[in-house]
Formats: C-alpha cells, structure tokens, sequence
C-alpha cells in the first residue's frame, strides 16, 4: 500500500473522522485503525506516524472552517454589522455541530504535539491576516497595520469566545453572535470617530 494513494489517504481520514465524530477527543489511534478496518502501523505508514496524521486531519478540517468564512469576509457591499453576524455564526454552528472534531483538533492534538499546536496557530493566524487584509482593501481600516492588529484581535477574541461558549451550552447562541458583533462594532466606530477627530 502506498502512503501516497490520495484515495487511500481520504478514506482513512473519513474513518477518523467518524470514530472522533462518535468516541470525543479521547480516542485512541487504534480505534481509529480499527475504523478504518486496518492496524495501527498501517495507519501511520499512510501519514509517517502520529504527528502527521493530526496534521492531515487539521488541514482538512481548518481548511475547510477557512472557506466557509471567506466568503462572508468578501461580502462587500453588505453592512459591517451583518458580515460580522454572518461570519461569527458560521464558525459558531462548524464548532458546534462538530463538536468532537473540534476538540480534538485544537485541545487534544495540540496539547500533545507542539508542531501541531504551531500548526494550528498558523493557520488560524493566516484567518486574522486576510481579515486584516480586507478592513485595509476596504478602507474600513485604512492603515494597514492598524488593520492587521484589529483582524488578529477579532479573530482571537471570537475563537475564545467560541470556546468558552461550548463550555456554557445554556448560553443562546444569538446572544453570544451580538456580543462579539457589538464588541467589532464598537471597536471599529471608535476608530472612525478617532480618524475624523483628527
């Protein structure tokens, strides 16, 4: 069996996937194998060990959280407050309906892999940075480091939340969304108001 065989390489990531989907975060990777109808070695020699199927699995699944939210960053023409809305209740129901996934992507994973913790950090970091991109692009933020800082902030600040939300299901979900919306809101009015004082 090659450990190229991106076919291969799919439906082992898809058995993963059911068994974390089904046991939580805690599972181990023999019962990943035995999803998958195969052995521990076997496993690892498609992904080179432990390590890198983490990683396959975080590409595939932060990749994914990425294009969904891109296209609600892009939305121009639509009014802050709504693509803010739109954006921060899109990563709300992808952690929660994946709840399992997510946990053993950025609690699991990374608390025993440091490269994967990097790894997660950067792709997240690559969220904040087109964020940025586009409160510079669109004049929203016309100082491009200015940008930057904000973009990261808002990001941070929504994964966090995202977390602690997780923790308190009783928390309505909307309730949660218009916070970190009126928190982006201010934020961004407070740096206009200061821009005109200027």
């Amino acid at each position: 069996m090659s450990g190229r065989d991106p076919d291969r390489r799919r439906a082992l990531l898809d058995a993963a996937d059911r068994v974390i989907m089904k046991e939580g975060p805690g599972v181990s990777m023999a019962a990943i194998a035995a999803e998958a109808g195969i052995t521990k070695p076997i496993l690892y020699r498609h992904f080179g060990d432990k390590h890198g199927l983490y990683q396959a699995l975080a590409d595939r699944h932060v990749r994914t959280v990425i294009a969904q939210l891109r296209p609600e960053f892009a939305a121009t023409g639509a009014d802050l407050r709504g693509r803010a809305r739109a954006a921060i209740g899109v990563y709300l129901d992808l952690i929660s309906a994946n709840l399992n996934l997510y946990l053993f992507l950025f609690h699991r994973a990374g608390a025993e892999d440091s490269r994967i913790r990097s790894h997660m950090t950067s792709l997240v970091r690559s969220l904040g940075e087109e964020l940025g991109g586009v409160l510079a692009a669109e004049r929203v933020v016309p100082d491009p480091t200015r940008a930057q800082v904000l973009g990261h902030a808002f990001v941070g600040m929504v994964q966090t939340t995202g977390d602690w939300w997780l923790d308190h299901p009783e928390v309505d979900r909307d309730q949660v969304v218009e916070g970190l919306v009126d928190v982006i809101a201010g934020a961004l009015s407070a740096r206009r108001a200061g821009a005109a004082r200027r």
